[in-house]
């Protein structure tokens, strides 16, 4: 047991949430931190709710935000002789017991208990019973100890005593055959000699009953962390109303995982007054001794500000995979990226100071890899008569540069020089070929802007802005006339 080994049990009955991937990354990190091993189980017991597809995104979430596993992934559903040998070996020992009872008896008993204000459990009918006929319906229950307590050391929540006459005979096997969840997670912990378990409050209460299974199995207790619940920045239980709740979404949204994992990361643990964590600084910096009691509020706002400032700072090359994945999800194909004239580095050096997604990013540089339609507003206020000896003075000096020094030093001084000699300010210049090169006025200054597209883009873009001011003007006379 001095080797320090955590793990990440998820059951694929739905998307991988933020809740569970913040139990994930305290799990592994402490295991990066300590030099230990990182296990990954899937526990699938539940036949009707797990699907393979819900083990994939598991898989394919915990890929994305790197938090790689020494062994794994393991499944629960491959373990079942294991989990039957076991619950054999205990009625053997006479450590559990076959009980037959109804479920119509269970209710009768469990109505009874509530309609007397007590507290619903098994009341051990079949506990001392010799055992039946095999072949009738009937479930296996451990005989959970009827003196003493359980105390559970917990690293959150401090020293937790449980009396042991307040928990009931734990179903080990169901009628169909299927283990349950606190027996699997047990024998499991065990054979894979778990060290320190990591996982949300709402298993406390297993604790105390997972332990006596674990002094039933002669197996090390291990140290528990039952991290409060995650919050939205009401106050309320995190759902959909405060954003995704799936890890896809936000990879899907234009977030970086460093980003998710940083936010994630603060929420229920602090080092000092730091906000900005790298993955080598998390490793390096994270302890159990500094885990909240406090439930922590999940905020989009931060994760955003946090995913900016990931994207102003990380190298580019580690954006380009991603920002192709959005350029693809927004109409960008792979060959129009490649034909490009610029770099995937180069239009995102351009935009990373502005977009604070990727998603972002990617749908305000379209304008690189196709020929935008025009924003109503923006061709009508700045697509006007005024500014065709603007832009058809443009076309003339751009053509005469050269390939070689379309850069955009070039761009700029020929635009300022344009500016000078049509006695106006530097606006009303920019912005017509904003427009005529993106289709709105928004984007990187003017000369990157033509630079990004490349001379003979930039030139077609020209050139169909003044047919289009030509035809508009055309139009208004005629409707003017009439």
């Amino acid at each position: 047991m001095s080797v320090v080994r955590t793990r990440f049990a998820p059951s694929p009955t739905g998307v991988l949430h933020i809740g569970s991937v913040r139990a994930a990354l305290y799990s592994w990190l402490y295991a990066r931190k300590m030099g230990g091993s990182f296990v990954l189980r899937i526990e699938d017991t539940d036949k009707e709710r797990s699907t393979q597809a819900y083990t994939d995104a598991i898989i394919e979430g915990m890929e994305w935000l790197g938090l790689t596993w020494d062994e794994g992934p393991f499944h629960q559903t491959d373990r079942f002789e294991r989990y039957r040998a076991v619950a054999q070996q205990w009625l053997e020992q006479g450590l559990a017991y076959r009980c037959y009872c109804s479920k119509e008896r269970l209710d009768k008993l469990r109505a009874e208990q509530q309609a007397n204000k007590i507290k619903t459990r098994y009341d051990g009918h079949c506990r001392d019973k010799a055992e039946g006929d095999l072949s009738k319906p009937h479930v296996i229950r451990f005989k959970n100890p009827l003196e003493g307590a359980v105390e559970v050391s917990d690293a959150v929540h401090g020293l937790v005593r449980v009396q042991n006459k307040e928990m009931d005979d734990l179903i080990l096997i169901r009628t169909d055959g299927f283990p349950t969840y606190n027996f699997t997670v047990v024998i499991d912990d065990a054979d894979m000699k778990i060290t320190h378990v990591i996982r949300g409050d709402d298993h406390l209460t297993n604790t105390p009953r997972q332990i006596n299974l674990l002094k039933a199995l002669g197996a090390p207790i291990p140290q528990y962390a039952h991290l409060p619940l995650i919050l939205g920045k009401d106050g309320q239980k995190l759902s959909k109303r405060h954003g995704a709740t799936g890890v896809t979404e936000y990879r899907e949204a234009g977030y970086l995982p460093e980003a998710l994992l940083n936010h994630l990361v603060r929420l229920g643990w602090s080092h000092g007054d730091q906000e900005i964590f790298s993955v080598q600084d998390m490793i390096a910096h994270f302890d159990l001794d500094h885990l909240s009691k406090s439930p922590a509020a999940f905020d989009i706002d931060k994760l955003t500000w946090l995913n900016h400032h990931y994207i102003k700072t990380l190298p580019l090359e580690q954006l380009v995979s991603p920002f192709k994945t959005q350029l693809q999800a927004v109409g960008v194909s792979e060959s129009e990226v490649e034909l490009a004239h610029c770099s995937p580095v180069a239009v995102l050096s351009a935009h990373r100071e502005r977009a604070k997604t990727l998603k972002e990013m990617a749908e305000c540089s379209r304008y690189v890899y196709h020929m935008p339609a025009y924003q109503q507003n923006a061709a009508q206020k700045h697509l006007v008569k005024e500014a065709l000896p603007i832009l058809e003075a443009l076309v003339d000096q751009l053509t005469a540069i050269s390939a070689e020094d379309w850069t955009s030093a070039v761009l700029h001084a020929t635009i300022q020089g344009i500016t000078l000699a049509q006695g106006v300010g530097f606006g009303k210049v920019a912005q017509p070929i904003r427009v005529a090169i993106t289709g709105d006025t928004a984007s990187p200054s003017i000369d990157q802007t033509l630079a990004l597209v490349g001379k003979t883009e930039a030139l077609k873009r020209l050139q169909a802005a003044i047919h289009w001011i030509a035809n508009h003007t055309q139009t208004t006379l005629k409707s003017v006339e009439n």
